[in-house]
């Protein structure tokens, strides 16, 4: 029950997605497989969707998976380092391999992403587990410090506009042609899918995972690795969008329970529903003109994620 419903919103939603834009799609040519219409629902519409769906679903496992290999609710890539890291990584194949493809530029940022989780996965061991927000707080404080010298490179090399009108969140420019790569993705989901049993054993502790038998280590890596991999395609594709890792397996653990093995399904079904409305708020809110989607999700998730601080804080 819980998926069908889940499910059938999506649909509704992304149906809804498909026929709104400035251009008009007519069902009547969708019908007859011919016209402006169809162009424009295959060429921009229908991998727009396509976007909003796996970049919603991937955030949010992100997000869950980041939270079980920190034992805390409030970690996810965008407060650990993570993104600002893989920005950094992008800025500097920019610099030094200005001609470099998608995949390069991917890797970079990958390798550039999953060092700096390693950075912050050593930080937290210097600091208590028990405060909640001591951990975010790390993490936005080294996310801000890299951020810094990304900056700073930029105006360097002249390419702060370049950088920050490409890593905003926003999917007004996916077309087909140029999103592909994001389907990268989807063989993350399923690798997360498989060790999910894996995850949730982690979440508990060092101790218990390696009395139970599982190499601790090499499953905090392994999770490190698909984060950061599926964090640098994001980023690479669409830019930062903020805030969904944190607020929906918070919202997702709080009704279905903390076991990743259970609640996978449901967090990326969640993580897409999530994005697919914000970006629908975007379009619609100053029609025929459209709003980044990152600035609707920031808003709306950054109101859920003070709740979610400051409930976290009372309940402490």
């Amino acid at each position: 029950m819980r998926y069908g419903r889940l499910v059938a919103l999506l649909v509704i939603l992304s149906s809804i997605s498909l026929f709104i834009g400035v251009s008009n799609v007519q069902l009547s040519e969708l019908l007859q497989l011919d016209g402006q219409s169809l162009q424009i629902l295959l060429a921009t519409r229908l991998p727009r969707t396509i976007c909003l769906i796996l970049v919603g679903a991937i955030s949010s496992i992100c997000g869950l998976i980041m939270q079980h290999l920190t034992q805390n609710k409030f970690v996810s890539p965008t407060t650990a380092g993570t993104m600002d890291s893989a920005r950094l990584g992008i800025l500097v194949a920019m610099i030094f391999l200005p001609g470099a493809s998608l995949i390069v530029r991917s890797l970079t940022a990958f390798c550039f992403a999953f060092a700096g989780t390693l950075l912050f996965l050593s930080l937290t061991r210097l600091f208590s587990q028990k405060n909640q927000l001591m951990l975010p707080l790390i993490g936005v404080m080294l996310g801000n410090i890299i951020g810094s010298v990304a900056t700073f490179f930029a105006y360097q090399f002249q390419l702060v506009q370049n950088m920050t009108s490409w890593l905003q969140g926003n999917f007004a420019t996916v077309i087909r042609g140029n999103y592909e790569l994001l389907y990268a993705v989807v063989p993350l989901l399923f690798l997360v899918w498989l060790f999910a049993y894996r995850f949730t054993i982690i979440g508990l502790g060092e101790s218990f995972a390696v009395n139970l038998g599982i190499d601790y280590q090499k499953m905090q890596l392994l999770g490190i690795g698909l984060v950061s991999l599926a964090s640098a395609v994001m980023l690479i594709m669409v830019g930062s969008i903020p805030f969904i890792g944190v607020i929906i397996p918070n919202l997702v653990s709080k009704i279905y329970g903390d076991q990743v093995h259970k609640i996978i399904g449901v967090t990326a079904l969640a993580g897409s529903l999530f994005l697919v409305f914000c970006d629908l708020v975007a379009r619609v809110l100053i029609f025929p003109y459209e709003i980044p989607v990152s600035v609707i999700v920031g808003i709306i998730g950054g109101a859920i994620f003070l709740y979610l601080l400051i409930r976290g804080r009372r309940y402490a």
